[in-house]
């Protein structure tokens, strides 16, 4: 039965299906946790400055273990470490819940839990549904794949604060019990009997890179604390200096021991792939240049224009169904058509939105005219990722699909939290010169005008940081035509069928 449902044409689905569920949770998870921060702030009687580790925390460890555990995964098998990853979300959830009768840093300590069980899933999540899928149809898979995580970035803000109202904080790690329960239950019995997530890699090179990850790690964990905090330390402190060499020193030992040990964690000569290289600088500048808008623009939201965080949140699920809607329908017809057109033609339509927010934006900038333009960039985010992740792919074994989609995932969480330091360095020295006090918390009707100047620097380069991205996407290429059948003798043919 098993062999007959995995032969099926719809089994690929059923992989989908479940893997999708999955990840369904995990942003939810994310997401619904944002709306219960102040009711978190509230009950540990802490700063904002506090609780916000809540979420830093979280993803620092998933992008710190990322690239380990989808290299993990294509050693010892995706489902298993898939698997694994779920039971250590569910405990970290169930502790996380827990903690409201415990203390503040036992929440954190289960945040940081849970960013380890996320890292699990991320990292092998795509790989599994890509190796379900044939190689002609890998933009549809991740298509679909964007599709389920916009429609999670929808829900996930109503359900947190459906959860919170009626139950409390606490439900929204408890609720992750059952939902990641369920799916666990349904990753056996579609995926128990089945080759997709089971070990690809050669079984000559079935090591694991330990130093890579420690140094790789270790990189990751110092780059993202400098660039959250260099704002505030201030960019030409001792400490952010300090830290960027010692950022320097522990990256270059990562690149030269990757390029010298027999069993790379990261095997650095898949960059010499131009689809990769590109493919990859593409994606994180794409989202360096997008990152920023989505965070900045609550504060003008509620700041400057007065609105309430439930306008708010209603006014981004527009742009998200954006998302939803045109990350299938690029990463469907870049199977057919090539990926540069949908690369290049979204990074245009972010590039644009960027520029004329930064060119027209005030104190009375239409409310209309802001859910337009996060459409439009939402939308460019939609016809680009799909595609440029998909050329990613077509370059890389098989075997190598976990590390790859780590990496990728790895390439979007880390250019959101530059993306998002970067605009408010340019933001708050902006209201520094204009003699305003220079915090995203002090912005007012009565500093407004500081603060949207600074809001226009921002979004000005954003657009030209995308602007660079279209160029890097045109110099990558395209998918290579087809090569033309040749015509078979009719009595090949009809042998040809007999066979078959």
């Amino acid at each position: 039965m098993r062999r007959l449902q995995e032969d099926s044409a719809n089994f690929k689905w059923w992989v989908f299906g479940t893997i999708a569920i999955g990840t369904f949770i995990s942003v939810i998870s994310h997401a619904s946790v944002l709306v219960a921060l102040p009711t978190i702030a509230e009950h540990f009687q802490a700063p904002l400055s506090t609780i916000q580790w809540v979420i830093i925390s979280e993803t620092l460890a998933i992008a710190v273990l990322l690239l380990p555990m989808g290299r993990l995964g294509d050693l010892v098998g995706r489902r298993r470490i898939y698997l694994i990853g779920f039971n250590v979300f569910i405990l970290a959830a169930a502790l996380a819940g827990f903690s409201r009768w415990i203390n503040l840093p036992t929440l954190l300590v289960a945040k940081v839990g849970q960013g380890v069980g996320s890292a699990m899933i991320q990292g092998n999540a795509v790989a599994m549904i890509l190796s379900a899928f044939p190689e002609r149809e890998r933009g549809k898979a991740l298509g679909s794949n964007l599709s389920v995580v916009g429609l999670g970035a929808i829900i996930g803000p109503a359900l947190g604060g459906i959860l919170v109202s009626i139950w409390g904080w606490q439900a929204v790690f408890l609720v992750n019990i059952p939902t990641g329960l369920f799916t666990i239950a349904a990753t056996f019995i579609v995926l128990g009997g089945s080759q997709v997530g089971t070990v690809t890699e050669p079984a000559e090179r079935l090591r694991f890179d330990w130093l890579g990850a420690v140094l790789s790690g270790a990189a990751l964990l110092l780059l993202l604390l400098l660039v959250g905090n260099g704002h505030q330390l201030g960019w030409t402190s001792n400490v952010v200096i300090v830290g960027a060499l010692g950022f320097l020193a522990i990256f270059s030992g990562f690149v030269w021991w990757e390029l010298r040990t027999e069993a790379p964690m990261l095997d650095l000569r898949l960059f010499r792939s131009k689809l990769v290289t590109l493919g990859i600088a593409a994606g994180w500048i794409s989202f360096l240049g997008t990152s920023a808008t989505r965070f900045m623009m609550p504060f003008y939201l509620q700041a400057v224009l007065g609105m309430s965080p439930r306008d708010m949140g209603l006014l981004m699920i527009p742009p998200a169904l954006c998302l939803v809607v045109l990350g299938p329908v690029s990463g469907r017809l870049s199977d057919h058509f090539g990926w540069r057109k949908f690369t290049l033609g979204g990074l245009a339509l972010s590039a644009s939105a960027s520029f004329i927010l930064a060119a027209w934006l005030s104190e009375n900038f239409p409310v209309g005219w802001i859910v337009v333009m996060l459409m439009l960039q939402s939308a460019g985010t939609g016809l680009f990722h799909s595609p440029n992740s998909s050329s990613i792919m077509s370059a890389v074994d098989r075997s190598r699909y976990g590390v790859i989609s780590a990496l990728t995932n790895l390439t979007r969480n880390s250019a959101n939290i530059v993306s998002i330091a970067l605009a408010t360095t340019i933001v708050v020295t902006v209201m520094g010169l204009r003699g305003v006090e220079p915090s995203l918390q002090a912005v007012s009707p009565g500093v407004s005008g500081a603060f949207i100047l600074g809001l226009r620097w921002a979004f000005g380069l954003m657009g030209c940081i995308l602007l660079l991205g279209i160029v890097i996407s045109y110099l990558k290429g395209d998918r290579p035509p087809p090569v033309p059948r040749t015509p078979r003798p009719a009595a090949a043919s009809e042998s040809s069928r007999m066979v078959q």
